[in-house]
């Protein structure tokens, strides 16, 4: 992982800078926003509820459980940075990297 990455090796963790964009047909991945990873959520930006989605979301694509995932930062915006918690940070890196 270089400086440019989104993608950031912690001690049991994985930090991911994301650009979610909410209201969008579905959820999945839309590859690289700047130096963040794009992801659309299927929920609206309303009460809480894009972050919701972006929680369910990352804890079933990562295999872990919805605790295990933290957003960081950005809480109320499209910029936010989440931690992964994970026995295993450099697995859960490798697979997000495929994603880029």
């Amino acid at each position: 992982m270089n400086e440019a990455s989104p993608i950031r090796l912690e001690p049991e963790a994985v930090t991911v800078r994301l650009h979610v964009q909410p209201g969008a047909k579905r959820s999945q991945w839309a590859g690289r926003h700047g130096e963040a990873m794009k992801l659309r959520v299927a929920a609206p930006a309303v009460d809480g509820k894009a972050n919701e989605a972006l929680v369910r979301f990352l804890a079933e694509f990562c295999g872990v459980p919805r605790a295990a995932i933290a957003i960081v930062q950005g809480e109320t915006g499209r910029a936010k940075r989440v931690r992964i918690a994970t026995s295993d940070p450099q697995a859960m890196a490798t697979r997000l990297e495929t994603l880029l």
